[in-house]
């Protein structure tokens, strides 16, 4: 197995730490907007890499860009700050939900879409030649919609193609269920599917169906609330067995187009400066941690 980065392919042996759902550069302005996604690469860079390089002194040795088409994926800013950082960024194809689908996307047909997403996943995404790892969707909070539904169709058929992730920011368990029933009528595997922001749904039960269902699951809110509240959602999780594919990230940064300078980054560093001594004071043993900080990453994200 290989973790397609921009500094190219990385094997496990290759990685420790992984960040698995960061954002480097993001435009939550719909595509329509005057300047969206519109800013100086080097003014990007001058923003964010001492944010790098801040995780980079913690030993973490890659990071997850979960910005995705719709809200401003930029590879080529990926790219940049990643050779100005040494460090392996990982990018995606896909789009978001209603209303940041571009309007291409949405009188694109499945078929077209598919061979969009395929080509980003085995040739490179536009003419960066970086080749995306993973596929990033979205689902409306309350319930997918037909446009979602599609996008969702087309992910499904280019990861059974190619054994990419498919990452999905869902906030209701129950569809991510539904999504999971799209994904598997499709020719698509649940065990390819990561539902980003699992800790949004209140019911611990439905984080168990979707374990149970074989998906992964991310807590990755860590920095926004008090350390105790997901220390105790992380025991519950390990308790439960889930362990084996859960992750964990901070869903920080970023640069944002829309404010002044690219606005005022919230930093990477929180998750091993005091989430993880959190776990330990908890009695998270090391190979628990590592499984969740360094093997967890990358069995999900490589293919």
């Amino acid at each position: 197995m290989q973790l397609h980065t921009t500094l190219g392919p990385k094997k496990r042996n290759e990685l420790g730490l992984i960040l698995p759902h960061e954002h480097v550069f993001v435009d939550l302005r719909t595509p329509d907007k005057p300047g969206y996604a519109e800013a100086d690469t080097d003014d990007v860079v001058r923003l964010m890499a001492p944010e790098i390089e801040a995780i980079k002194a913690q030993g973490v040795t890659a990071l997850i860009e979960c910005s995705t088409g719709g809200v401003g994926l930029r590879v080529d800013i990926d790219l940049a700050v990643s050779k100005a950082t040494n460090f392996p960024i990982v990018v995606p194809t896909g789009n978001y939900r209603e209303p940041w689908i571009p309007d291409w996307v949405a009188t694109a047909s499945e078929a077209e879409l598919e061979k969009w997403m395929l080509g980003h996943l085995t040739e490179g995404v536009d003419d960066t030649g970086v080749i995306a790892a993973w596929i990033k969707v979205s689902a409306g909070d309350d319930g997918i919609t037909p446009l979602e539904t599609k996008i969702l169709r087309a992910a499904a058929r280019a990861s059974a193609q190619t054994g990419a992730l498919i990452g999905s920011h869902t906030i209701k368990g129950r569809v991510v269920l539904d999504q999971l029933d799209i994904i598997e009528a499709e020719g698509g595997s649940a065990g390819r599917f990561l539902s980003i922001h699992t800790q949004a749904e209140p019911d611990f039960g439905l984080h168990q169906a979707v374990f149970d269902r074989g998906a992964w699951l991310e807590i990755d809110n860590i920095g926004w609330v008090p350390d105790a509240e997901n220390v105790a959602l992380v025991v519950q999780s390990l308790e439960a067995g889930q362990g084996e594919r859960l992750l964990l990230s901070h869903d920080r940064g970023w640069y944002d187009p829309a404010q002044a300078g690219g606005g005022t980054p919230k930093p990477y560093t929180h998750l091993v400066e005091s989430f993880l001594p959190g776990l330990r004071h908890a009695g998270v043993d090391e190979s628990t941690i590592t499984r969740l900080t360094h093997d967890n990453p990358f069995a999900a994200f490589a293919r």
